[in-house]
């Protein structure tokens, strides 16, 4: 199946612009939207968003804001800012003529993992895919993210929290579809305990698949690990994909 990559942007009420690319397939399928994490851009996405959009989805890729061509407002961006980044980035892969808006995943990385559960209190989310999620607590949420206390926040993630003090954890709480939740073996940054946190807050969801990448960072520096992470990614989402199709996983 051929795929055609297109630039876009996608717009903000602010009139400020992000820079996005379309990664569009022959036929019209389920749409997949990829959330880059703090510090990192859609380069991290391009290539298993193209290999996805092959597999027969419309595929989304952008920088949130602070990030790539807009490095200079990065200590200036909240949590709130680039929540909005990601529903007008979904609003834009839902309204391409060839995408069905009820069938719409989210792939996204540490802090993009964070921003993807809070979508899918906001907007239609069939399935989630969480690689190495942050987490964060809910006070300070307009402050920008580059000045959050870091001690606190590790100490804040190696703590259980449920969905009674953490609003992440609460949207994931009442997520109805399919989730792939994905633990580095030698994360830096998000500890065990953040991990369980995700898991036992699916209560809903219609399946959940936890895996671990073996021998992996949190960032997959090493090519073994983001091939591990692509081979794991493509096989969940064309299980998702092709049982959507045959009626088997109706959410």
């Amino acid at each position: 199946m051929s795929v055609v990559i297109s630039p876009t942007h996608i717009a903000l009420p602010d009139a400020f612009n992000l820079d996005a690319h379309f990664l569009t397939p022959s036929a019209p399928i389920p749409g997949i939207l990829f959330i880059h994490g703090w510090g990192g851009d859609q380069r991290f996405d391009l290539k298993r968003a193209h290999s996805l959009a092959r597999l027969g989805c419309v595929c989304l890729t952008f920088d949130l804001t602070g990030h790539h061509d807009t490095t200079a407002q990065r200590h200036h961006v909240s949590r709130q800012r680039n929540l909005q980044d990601v529903c007008a980035a979904y609003d834009t892969l839902a309204s391409h003529s060839w995408v069905d808006p009820e069938s719409i995943a989210i792939i996204g990385h540490s802090y993009g993992a964070y921003l993807a559960t809070l979508v899918s209190q906001l907007r239609p989310v069939r399935w989630l895919s969480l690689l190495a999620p942050a987490l964060y607590h809910d006070e300070e949420w307009f402050k920008p993210k580059d000045q959050l206390n870091k001690a606190l926040l590790n100490a804040y993630r190696k703590t259980p929290h449920t969905k009674n003090d953490n609003q992440a954890l609460l949207a994931c709480s009442l997520f109805k579809g399919d989730v792939l939740l994905i633990e580095t073996e030698h994360d830096d940054f998000i500890p065990k305990q953040t991990i369980l946190s995700y898991r036992n807050a699916f209560l809903e969801a219609q399946s959940m698949t936890h895996r671990i990448l073996y021998e992996a960072d949190h960032g997959l520096t090493q090519k073994a690990a983001q091939q591990a992470y692509s081979t794991l990614l493509f096989g969940w989402i064309q299980e998702m994909i092709m049982g959507a199709r045959a009626g088997f996983l109706s959410v």
